[in-house]
């Protein structure tokens, strides 16, 4: 809600791990001309019983998602985070925790990633290879195409 309230996606806790995560400082990672930021939904689609944040609304990306990107053609690195914008992007993956591990798209430029929410800091503290092993190379990634 607080990112919806804001209109600028990231401006939380997410948005800090994640600026963290590409090394990229918030300047940065909101220049319109080097950085592109392109939710699965265009709206905060409210909460669950449990208080979480209700998945994207499907229709969102069948409504806009194709025009959008259509208007960004040249991309050299797509951040897919999570397991919704995984699955439009890479199809089918057998778990977030696989595509993040054997990054099915990276040959494309397509970088498969684990929403930065507080709620995956678990998921991050069972998976240390993400930070030795994905990071590095995303980093890397992420600044030859927004330094080019």
């Amino acid at each position: 809600m607080r990112v919806h309230l804001d209109g600028r996606p990231f401006t939380d806790p997410s948005g800090d791990r994640l600026r963290s995560w590409l090394q990229t400082d918030p300047e940065t990672f909101y220049d319109r001309d080097r950085i592109a930021v392109v939710p699965m939904a265009f709206c905060f689609p409210g909460y669950d019983a449990k208080g979480s944040d209700l998945p994207p609304p499907p229709v969102c990306a069948r409504t806009w998602r194709a025009s959008v990107l259509a208007m960004l053609p040249d991309v050299a690195v797509t951040l897919v985070i999570g397991g919704y914008a995984m699955k439009y992007h890479l199809g089918k993956v057998a778990s977030v925790t696989a595509a993040v591990r054997e990054q099915p798209g990276r040959d494309r430029g397509v970088w498969a990633l684990p929403h930065p929410s507080w709620r995956n800091t678990g998921w991050l503290k069972k998976n240390p290879w993400f930070e030795a092993d994905v990071l590095p190379d995303l980093r890397q990634a992420v600044h030859e195409a927004i330094n080019d």
